[in-house]
């Protein structure tokens, strides 16, 4: 049996991007104790209507075009794992493990927040199987993005049941096979809780939870790749004057221009081409990098408080809200499933990594052009032009990566496709919004990561001058992993292995304040 070190607790309070991060990685979960009383007070409510005579939504009734269909007390259990298997209707690759786990965990803090009316018993089996290292298999494709991500929870929920594949112990195996080696009794589901399981936002969830921590990293990345192309240019720091910033009033262009500088605190390229350098000014490139990525930057914080406060929220519907009396309270039909406020921001992100990628790559070409005889490089940054290509293709590949980024950039959100026989008229789609946006990002910490080869073999082109101390930190922090460039090799291992250390952090540990 896989052991997991319990590190989340799950309340009726909020999760952090940072637990929910741990939980996908691999840490365990517990429930409080003001979850379980939450969840009893609002099952409480469901069991005193579950019986009655008038339908309430998803408890007495069918579903989507199908609520007005009541159904018999006795058929309620087959009505929520009916619900379940007939909504795993996915298709295409599995999401990865740390989607999965950040779904689950999610879903599991949503319910635990006591306004879904399931009982204890039902979270308690989502946190069994994060802590034996169960995850289930979980096709990519399938959501709408509208009444909740169906379609991927329900697989989830499969599972939870006993049906339907896993990942347990490195091999792909029976979610029923996996329960009974780790001693986890399968969900029976009673009144309500199939579409509690499956009726909210998680996967989006999940995907921006995983997205935030990639923004982070590349944000500072390609600050750090910004701040070593002005000295491998033999560009000026006087554009990052803080007056500058100060006067244009945005909060992440004066943070950008301000870790720039910080980067080249020290530097001895930038004074010594201070007297009689005819250059006016550096290309937008260079001169608004400030402004372009404090932009994206200012995009992802928005991203930020978006999926921050989502991972407070509760999602499914309907909603109990249990009474000062016990088994008293309202259930409230409605639709928090709806996902556009996540699908919103995450296509924003893409629009804001699109830029991150597309400045980066545009400083990795006027390194290797050398078409400014000032910048004292020679072309392609090559060892020896002409006998040796140098960077050359690696532009290349900078400039195919960008032409994917814009077609992901297009958003999901603003086309809308009807479903459920038209009760379900207008759907969000952020599921996509959230797949292009991770895909955005992995493609713009590839894009990073040759301008980072490039700035460091232009760095020692200027040697014995050094760059600021940030800058020089960064340097051999690439040079530990890719040597200078010689003679001609492959860029192919070197890309990979600076992308290693751009989603490690090592970068950003290199930046240190900066």
């Amino acid at each position: 049996m896989t052991h997991h070190k319990a590190e989340v607790l799950l309340g009726t309070g909020p999760l952090t991007i940072e637990l929910a991060v741990r939980a996908a990685r691999g840490r365990g979960v517990n429930i409080g104790e003001d979850a379980a009383g939450a969840m009893r007070a609002s099952r409480a409510v469901i069991e005193g209507i579950r019986d009655a005579a008038e339908p309430h939504y998803g408890i007495n009734t069918g579903f989507g075009s199908l609520s007005r269909k009541r159904v018999s007390p006795e058929d309620l259990r087959d009505l929520q794992r009916n619900l379940v298997r007939s909504h795993a209707a996915g298709v295409g690759e599995p999401l990865p493990t740390d989607v999965v786990r950040a779904m689950m965990v999610i879903l599991a803090g949503s319910l635990a927040r006591g306004l879904s009316g399931v009982r204890p018993v039902v979270v308690e089996t989502i946190a069994a199987m994060l802590n034996a290292g169960i995850t289930p298999v979980v096709p990519s494709l399938g959501s709408v993005g509208a009444s909740g991500d169906l379609a991927p929870l329900a697989h989830v929920a499969c599972a939870l049941i006993g049906e339907g594949e896993v990942e347990f112990e490195g091999k792909r195996t029976t979610a029923a096979e996996a329960m009974r080696a780790s001693g986890i009794q399968p969900l029976v589901l009673e009144a309500k809780e199939g579409l509690a399981l499956i009726n909210g936002t998680h996967l989006m969830a999940a995907q921006g939870v995983l997205l935030c921590e990639e923004l982070e990293l590349l944000t500072s990345a390609a600050i750090a790749a910004a701040a070593m192309s002005i000295d491998a240019s033999r560009g000026t720091d006087a554009f990052l004057d803080p007056r500058v910033h100060e006067a244009r009033c945005q909060p992440g262009q004066r943070d950008v221009a301000a870790r720039v500088l910080a980067m080249l605190k020290g530097s001895e390229i930038l004074p010594s081409h201070a007297e009689n350098d005819p250059r006016v000014q550096d290309p937008y490139s260079l001169r608004c990098m400030a402004q372009v990525i404090g932009a994206a930057s200012d995009a992802f914080a928005y991203v930020r408080g978006c999926v921050e406060r989502e991972l407070g929220a509760v999602t499914d519907n309907p909603l109990v809200f249990a009474g000062a009396n016990a088994g008293q309270g309202d259930v409230v039909s409605a639709g928090n499933f709806h996902g556009m406020p996540l699908a919103l921001p995450l296509d924003a992100a893409t629009i804001g990594i699109a830029h991150v990628a597309g400045i980066s790559e545009r400083r990795t070409f006027w390194m290797l052009s050398a078409f400014d005889a000032e910048s004292h490089l020679r072309p392609y940054l090559s060892p020896e032009p002409g006998l040796n290509s140098g960077l050359m293709i690696a532009q290349y590949t900078a400039a195919a990566l960008c032409n994917e980024i814009i077609g992901l950039a297009t958003p999901a959100s603003v086309a809308n496709i009807v479903t459920s026989a038209g009760i379900e008229d207008y759907n969000s789609f952020g599921p996509r919004a959230a797949a292009k946006a991770r895909r955005a990002a992995d493609l713009a910490m590839h894009v990073v990561a040759i301008e980072l080869i490039c700035a460091a073999q232009g760095i020692e082109a200027h040697r014995p001058l050094r760059s600021g101390e940030g800058v020089e930190r960064v340097h051999e922090a690439v040079r530990r992993v890719v040597p200078a460039l010689e003679k001609d090799r492959s860029p192919a291992p070197d890309i990979s292995a600076v992308v290693g250390l751009i989603r490690r952090g090592e970068i950003e540990r290199a930046m240190g304040g900066a």
